[in-house]
Protein backbone atom coordinates (compact mmCIF):
# COMPACT_ATOMS: atom_id res chain seq x y z
CA UNK A 1 0.00 0.00 0.00
CA UNK A 2 1.04 4.14 -0.73
CA UNK A 3 2.91 5.06 1.79
CA UNK A 4 5.88 6.93 0.89
CA UNK A 5 6.15 9.31 -1.96
CA UNK A 6 9.34 11.21 -3.85
CA UNK A 7 9.04 13.83 -6.43
CA UNK A 8 12.32 14.25 -8.16
CA UNK A 9 13.38 17.65 -9.69
CA UNK A 10 16.14 19.44 -11.51
CA UNK A 11 17.05 22.71 -13.19
CA UNK A 12 14.02 23.54 -15.55
CA UNK A 13 11.44 22.06 -13.67
CA UNK A 14 7.86 23.50 -14.03
CA UNK A 15 6.50 24.68 -10.48
CA UNK A 16 3.06 24.30 -11.38
CA UNK A 17 3.50 20.61 -12.25
CA UNK A 18 5.48 20.45 -9.81
CA UNK A 19 2.87 22.01 -7.19
CA UNK A 20 0.29 19.22 -8.56
CA UNK A 21 2.21 16.35 -7.28
CA UNK A 22 2.89 18.35 -3.52
CA UNK A 23 -0.96 19.05 -3.47
CA UNK A 24 -1.98 15.63 -4.21
CA UNK A 25 0.18 13.36 -2.40
CA UNK A 26 2.02 16.35 0.00
CA UNK A 27 -0.65 17.56 1.56
CA UNK A 28 -1.63 16.30 5.42
CA UNK A 29 -5.42 15.72 4.73
CA UNK A 30 -5.44 13.68 8.73
CA UNK A 31 -8.48 15.51 9.39
CA UNK A 32 -10.42 14.03 6.99
CA UNK A 33 -9.32 10.80 7.15
CA UNK A 34 -7.26 10.76 4.65
CA UNK A 35 -3.74 8.26 5.30
CA UNK A 36 -0.70 10.57 5.14
CA UNK A 37 1.89 9.94 3.20
CA UNK A 38 5.94 10.48 3.97
CA UNK A 39 6.23 12.70 1.27
CA UNK A 40 9.75 14.87 -0.29
CA UNK A 41 11.00 16.52 -2.99
CA UNK A 42 14.04 15.51 -4.24
CA UNK A 43 16.96 17.29 -6.18
CA UNK A 44 20.67 15.56 -7.29
CA UNK A 45 21.79 17.32 -3.89
CA UNK A 46 20.21 19.62 -1.57
CA UNK A 47 20.47 23.09 -2.71
CA UNK A 48 18.66 25.49 -5.27
CA UNK A 49 16.89 24.43 -8.11
CA UNK A 50 16.15 26.99 -11.82
CA UNK A 51 12.83 26.72 -12.22
CA UNK A 52 11.44 27.32 -15.62
CA UNK A 53 9.50 30.31 -14.51
CA UNK A 54 12.68 32.89 -13.34
CA UNK A 55 12.89 31.86 -9.89
CA UNK A 56 14.59 29.17 -8.04
CA UNK A 57 13.10 26.25 -5.03
CA UNK A 58 15.24 24.89 -1.88
CA UNK A 59 15.56 21.32 -2.25
CA UNK A 60 16.35 19.60 1.01
CA UNK A 61 16.95 16.26 -0.08
CA UNK A 62 18.95 14.38 -2.44
CA UNK A 63 18.79 11.57 -4.63
CA UNK A 64 19.08 8.95 -1.73
CA UNK A 65 15.69 9.26 -0.37
CA UNK A 66 14.30 7.97 -3.03
CA UNK A 67 15.77 4.65 -2.47
CA UNK A 68 12.69 5.05 -0.02
CA UNK A 69 9.75 5.86 -2.11
CA UNK A 70 6.93 3.39 -3.38
CA UNK A 71 6.02 6.26 -5.88
CA UNK A 72 8.09 8.06 -7.86
CA UNK A 73 6.81 11.28 -9.41
CA UNK A 74 8.72 13.61 -12.06
CA UNK A 75 7.07 16.82 -12.90
CA UNK A 76 7.41 18.67 -15.70
CA UNK A 77 10.66 19.19 -16.96
CA UNK A 78 13.13 19.70 -19.89
CA UNK A 79 12.93 18.06 -22.87
CA UNK A 80 16.68 17.59 -23.53
CA UNK A 81 18.59 15.11 -21.69
CA UNK A 82 17.84 14.78 -17.59
CA UNK A 83 20.76 14.84 -15.99
CA UNK A 84 22.67 11.05 -15.38
CA UNK A 85 22.33 11.24 -11.64
CA UNK A 86 17.72 11.03 -12.18
CA UNK A 87 18.43 8.54 -14.93
CA UNK A 88 20.14 6.40 -12.65
CA UNK A 89 17.83 7.13 -9.66
CA UNK A 90 15.11 6.29 -11.91
CA UNK A 91 16.39 2.72 -13.02
CA UNK A 92 16.98 1.52 -9.34
CA UNK A 93 13.38 2.71 -8.14
CA UNK A 94 12.26 0.61 -11.36
CA UNK A 95 14.63 -2.23 -10.77
CA UNK A 96 13.31 -2.42 -6.88
CA UNK A 97 9.84 -2.45 -7.96
CA UNK A 98 8.77 0.99 -6.96
CA UNK A 99 6.01 2.84 -8.88
CA UNK A 100 6.53 5.96 -11.28
CA UNK A 101 4.30 8.46 -12.59
CA UNK A 102 5.11 11.30 -14.85
CA UNK A 103 3.12 14.90 -15.08
CA UNK A 104 3.39 16.44 -18.90
CA UNK A 105 6.84 16.51 -20.48
CA UNK A 106 7.90 14.62 -17.48
CA UNK A 107 7.66 11.49 -19.72
CA UNK A 108 10.59 12.29 -21.69
CA UNK A 109 12.60 11.78 -18.89
CA UNK A 110 11.17 8.40 -17.98
CA UNK A 111 11.57 8.13 -21.80
CA UNK A 112 15.01 8.87 -21.57
CA UNK A 113 15.75 6.50 -18.63
CA UNK A 114 14.32 3.25 -20.79
CA UNK A 115 11.22 3.06 -19.02
CA UNK A 116 8.76 3.57 -21.87
CA UNK A 117 10.05 1.11 -24.09
CA UNK A 118 7.59 -1.52 -24.89
CA UNK A 119 4.81 0.13 -22.65
CA UNK A 120 2.06 2.52 -23.69
CA UNK A 121 2.25 5.86 -22.45
CA UNK A 122 1.23 9.71 -22.80
CA UNK A 123 2.26 13.23 -22.75
CA UNK A 124 0.55 16.32 -23.21
CA UNK A 125 -0.88 16.72 -26.65
CA UNK A 126 1.17 19.14 -28.19
CA UNK A 127 4.07 16.52 -27.26
CA UNK A 128 2.98 13.33 -28.64
CA UNK A 129 4.33 13.11 -31.85
CA UNK A 130 7.36 14.30 -30.69
CA UNK A 131 7.46 11.37 -27.78
CA UNK A 132 6.56 8.84 -29.94
CA UNK A 133 9.47 9.87 -32.69
CA UNK A 134 12.24 9.96 -29.47
CA UNK A 135 11.65 6.55 -27.93
CA UNK A 136 10.34 4.88 -31.30
CA UNK A 137 10.08 1.34 -28.54
CA UNK A 138 7.19 3.12 -26.32
CA UNK A 139 3.57 2.66 -27.51
CA UNK A 140 1.90 6.55 -27.81
CA UNK A 141 -1.23 6.92 -27.00
CA UNK A 142 -2.15 10.44 -27.65
CA UNK A 143 -6.04 11.03 -27.20
CA UNK A 144 -6.18 10.43 -23.53
CA UNK A 145 -5.21 12.02 -20.11
CA UNK A 146 -3.08 9.11 -18.14
CA UNK A 147 -2.09 6.06 -19.52
CA UNK A 148 -1.38 2.90 -16.33
CA UNK A 149 0.72 0.71 -17.75
CA UNK A 150 1.35 -0.98 -14.32
CA UNK A 151 4.46 -0.58 -12.56
CA UNK A 152 4.40 3.17 -15.05
CA UNK A 153 2.15 5.74 -14.88
CA UNK A 154 2.14 8.81 -17.27
CA UNK A 155 -0.31 11.75 -17.75
CA UNK A 156 -0.54 13.90 -20.31
CA UNK A 157 -1.03 18.41 -19.60
CA UNK A 158 -0.96 19.74 -15.80
CA UNK A 159 -4.64 19.01 -15.04
CA UNK A 160 -4.05 15.80 -16.50
CA UNK A 161 -1.61 15.18 -13.74
CA UNK A 162 -4.43 15.52 -11.09
CA UNK A 163 -6.49 12.98 -13.00
CA UNK A 164 -3.09 10.70 -12.42
CA UNK A 165 -2.63 11.42 -9.36
CA UNK A 166 -6.10 10.50 -7.89
CA UNK A 167 -5.96 7.20 -10.12
CA UNK A 168 -3.05 6.14 -8.08
CA UNK A 169 -5.08 7.44 -4.29
CA UNK A 170 -8.04 4.93 -5.90
CA UNK A 171 -6.00 2.10 -6.38
CA UNK A 172 -4.14 2.06 -3.10
CA UNK A 173 -6.41 3.53 -0.91
CA UNK A 174 -10.12 3.18 -2.59
CA UNK A 175 -12.69 5.56 -3.89
CA UNK A 176 -13.87 7.18 -1.18
CA UNK A 177 -10.06 8.81 -0.19
CA UNK A 178 -9.52 9.54 -3.43
CA UNK A 179 -13.02 11.04 -3.47
CA UNK A 180 -12.42 13.19 -0.46
CA UNK A 181 -9.08 14.56 -1.56
CA UNK A 182 -10.68 15.34 -4.92
CA UNK A 183 -13.59 17.26 -3.23
CA UNK A 184 -10.97 19.23 -0.84
CA UNK A 185 -8.67 20.09 -4.32
CA UNK A 186 -12.39 20.77 -5.77
CA UNK A 187 -12.14 18.60 -8.73
CA UNK A 188 -13.88 15.72 -10.13
CA UNK A 189 -13.01 12.27 -9.01
CA UNK A 190 -12.72 11.20 -12.04
CA UNK A 191 -12.94 13.29 -15.55
CA UNK A 192 -14.13 11.54 -18.57
CA UNK A 193 -13.07 12.01 -22.39
CA UNK A 194 -9.55 12.68 -23.38
CA UNK A 195 -7.15 15.03 -24.56
CA UNK A 196 -8.49 15.14 -28.14
CA UNK A 197 -11.23 17.69 -26.10
CA UNK A 198 -8.50 20.23 -25.08
CA UNK A 199 -7.07 20.43 -28.74
CA UNK A 200 -8.10 23.72 -30.63
CA UNK A 201 -10.37 23.23 -33.15
CA UNK A 202 -13.10 24.88 -34.87
CA UNK A 203 -16.53 25.02 -33.00
CA UNK A 204 -19.22 23.12 -34.59
CA UNK A 205 -22.51 24.76 -35.04
CA UNK A 206 -25.27 22.61 -33.17
CA UNK A 207 -28.12 24.01 -31.74
CA UNK A 208 -29.01 22.27 -28.88
CA UNK A 209 -29.00 22.97 -25.41
CA UNK A 210 -25.72 22.12 -22.90
CA UNK A 211 -26.75 18.69 -22.04
CA UNK A 212 -25.56 19.57 -18.41
CA UNK A 213 -29.19 18.80 -16.88
CA UNK A 214 -29.41 15.65 -19.12
CA UNK A 215 -26.47 14.64 -17.20
CA UNK A 216 -27.81 15.72 -13.72
CA UNK A 217 -30.27 13.14 -14.55
CA UNK A 218 -28.38 10.37 -15.76
CA UNK A 219 -26.46 10.10 -12.05
CA UNK A 220 -29.51 10.02 -10.64
CA UNK A 221 -31.17 7.43 -12.40
CA UNK A 222 -28.50 5.26 -13.07
CA UNK A 223 -31.01 2.23 -12.96
CA UNK A 224 -33.08 3.37 -15.51
CA UNK A 225 -32.92 3.21 -19.56
CA UNK A 226 -30.32 5.20 -20.68
CA UNK A 227 -29.67 3.72 -23.77
CA UNK A 228 -28.84 6.37 -26.75
CA UNK A 229 -32.17 6.70 -28.31
CA UNK A 230 -34.30 7.13 -24.72
CA UNK A 231 -31.81 10.07 -23.95
CA UNK A 232 -32.03 11.51 -27.42
CA UNK A 233 -35.92 11.50 -26.94
CA UNK A 234 -35.42 13.31 -23.39
CA UNK A 235 -33.28 16.06 -24.70
CA UNK A 236 -35.98 15.98 -28.16
CA UNK A 237 -32.56 15.16 -30.88
CA UNK A 238 -32.56 13.00 -33.05
CA UNK A 239 -30.19 9.62 -31.85
CA UNK A 240 -27.60 10.54 -34.22
CA UNK A 241 -27.44 14.01 -33.51
CA UNK A 242 -27.43 13.41 -29.67
CA UNK A 243 -24.74 11.24 -30.19
CA UNK A 244 -22.66 13.93 -31.85
CA UNK A 245 -23.30 16.02 -29.26
CA UNK A 246 -22.65 14.20 -26.66
CA UNK A 247 -19.20 13.14 -27.78
CA UNK A 248 -18.54 17.07 -28.60
CA UNK A 249 -19.89 18.23 -24.35
CA UNK A 250 -18.39 15.22 -22.65
CA UNK A 251 -15.45 13.38 -24.80
CA UNK A 252 -16.79 10.03 -25.06
CA UNK A 253 -20.07 7.75 -26.47
CA UNK A 254 -22.86 7.90 -23.59
CA UNK A 255 -22.39 4.26 -23.07
CA UNK A 256 -18.74 5.04 -22.34
CA UNK A 257 -19.77 7.65 -19.45
CA UNK A 258 -22.69 5.67 -18.37
CA UNK A 259 -20.37 2.33 -18.10
CA UNK A 260 -18.16 4.41 -16.05
CA UNK A 261 -20.97 6.25 -13.86
CA UNK A 262 -22.41 2.75 -12.76
CA UNK A 263 -18.96 1.15 -11.94
CA UNK A 264 -18.12 4.31 -9.57
CA UNK A 265 -21.86 4.31 -7.92
CA UNK A 266 -21.12 0.29 -7.55
CA UNK A 267 -17.58 0.95 -6.01
CA UNK A 268 -19.15 3.58 -3.16
CA UNK A 269 -21.92 0.85 -2.66
CA UNK A 270 -19.10 -2.00 -2.13
CA UNK A 271 -17.13 0.34 0.35
CA UNK A 272 -19.51 2.01 2.68
CA UNK A 273 -22.51 -0.90 2.39
CA UNK A 274 -22.98 -4.75 3.00
CA UNK A 275 -25.26 -4.82 0.27
CA UNK A 276 -24.90 -8.30 -1.93
CA UNK A 277 -23.23 -7.59 -5.23
CA UNK A 278 -26.84 -8.58 -7.18
CA UNK A 279 -28.31 -5.94 -5.19
CA UNK A 280 -25.80 -3.41 -5.81
CA UNK A 281 -25.79 -4.51 -9.73
CA UNK A 282 -29.36 -3.74 -10.26
CA UNK A 283 -29.06 -0.66 -7.88
CA UNK A 284 -26.56 1.21 -10.01
CA UNK A 285 -27.91 -0.45 -13.73
CA UNK A 286 -25.94 -3.02 -14.74
CA UNK A 287 -28.76 -5.45 -14.12
CA UNK A 288 -27.32 -9.03 -12.89
CA UNK A 289 -23.69 -9.89 -10.92
CA UNK A 290 -22.28 -11.09 -14.21
CA UNK A 291 -22.74 -7.51 -16.26
CA UNK A 292 -21.32 -5.71 -12.90
CA UNK A 293 -18.67 -8.10 -12.33
CA UNK A 294 -17.19 -7.64 -16.40
CA UNK A 295 -17.23 -3.89 -16.29
CA UNK A 296 -15.83 -3.67 -12.78
CA UNK A 297 -13.16 -5.93 -13.54
CA UNK A 298 -12.22 -4.46 -16.64
CA UNK A 299 -11.98 -0.93 -15.58
CA UNK A 300 -10.90 -1.86 -11.72
CA UNK A 301 -8.62 -4.94 -12.18
CA UNK A 302 -10.74 -6.35 -9.06
CA UNK A 303 -14.03 -8.36 -8.95
CA UNK A 304 -16.42 -6.52 -6.91
CA UNK A 305 -16.29 -9.12 -3.90
CA UNK A 306 -11.87 -8.44 -4.07
CA UNK A 307 -12.39 -4.65 -4.52
CA UNK A 308 -14.93 -4.74 -1.35
CA UNK A 309 -12.58 -6.57 0.80
CA UNK A 310 -9.82 -4.65 0.06
CA UNK A 311 -12.06 -1.23 0.62
CA UNK A 312 -14.38 -1.77 2.45
CA UNK A 313 -14.78 1.00 5.33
Amino acid sequence: MLTNVAALVYDGVAPFELGVLCEAFGLDRADDGVPVLDFAVCGVRPGPVETDMGFAIDVRRDLGRVAEADLVCVPAQPRGEAPPEIIAALQAAHERGARLLSVCSGAFTLGAAGLLDGRECTTHWRYTARLAGQFPLATVVPEVLYVDSGQVVTSAGTAAGIDAALHVWRQEHGSSVANVIARRMVVPPQRDGGQAQFIARAVPECDADTLGPLLAWMMENLDADLGVETLARRVHLAPRTFARRFREETGTTPHVWVTAQRVRAAEELLERSDRPVDWIAREVGFGNPATLRHHFTRVRGLSPQAYRRQFAC
